[in-house]
């Protein structure tokens, strides 16, 4: 495979830098200029922005796979959460998976928050690490209709405190998502989710 970074005229560490500050921490493109620039290193925030987009799903992908590199851990137990958000005034809904250490495996935007979409979220998550040994929902009723489906509903469990481990981990993309201060489109949402989870 061609490296994509040897078209830009920048080093690919200035690149891997800049993009990789943006996405660790909760930093705005500006944030990142000025960092870059107390290290003598001079860009605008709007090239940290082509760059993000650019490149940050290329380095999240290469995070993702250090971190679960597709082991038999990640079938163990799965928590599956939805989140409500706004996207010019319209709800939309963010599906949730997390294994059983917190590492996020996958993230999925919709408009509803039905069955289909959760049996597209489903699939999705299972083509990509295979089957659970079991799943930690809650109470929502979409859950229950897609395994069933899938038919592997008796490895659901549903508890009052069992999914803490997704709820924990949506805090650090509502920090992002304040900072963001909105959504404009849902493509735009899935890849911030996607490169931020």
């Amino acid at each position: 495979m061609r490296n994509p970074i040897r078209y830009v005229n920048s080093s690919p560490e200035v690149i891997r830098l800049a993009v990789m500050m943006y996405i660790r921490y909760p930093l705005s493109l500006r944030q990142v200029e000025d960092l870059l620039f107390e290290r003598g290193i001079d860009i605008c925030h709007e090239t940290v922005r082509f760059w993000w987009n650019r490149f940050g799903p290329m380095f999240a992908e290469e995070i993702r796979k250090r971190r679960v590199h597709h082991s038999s851990y990640s079938q163990w137990r799965w928590h599956l959460d939805e989140v409500f958000v706004k996207i010019n005034g319209e709800t939309h809904y963010l599906w949730w998976a997390v294994d059983h250490e917190g590492e996020v495996l996958e993230v999925f935007a919709t408009k509803r928050r039905d069955r289909r979409a959760a049996l597209k979220f489903l699939k999705r998550t299972m083509k990509r690490y295979g089957r659970p040994r079991s799943i930690v929902t809650d109470r929502l009723r979409s859950y229950p209709a897609a395994l069933r489906v899938i038919g592997i509903s008796e490895r659901q469990e549903c508890g009052r405190w069992l999914n803490n481990r997704t709820e924990n981990s949506h805090q650090p993309f509502r920090r992002r998502e304040g900072a963001m201060a909105r959504f404009r489109d849902i493509k735009i949402l899935q890849k911030f989710a996607a490169v931020h989870a």
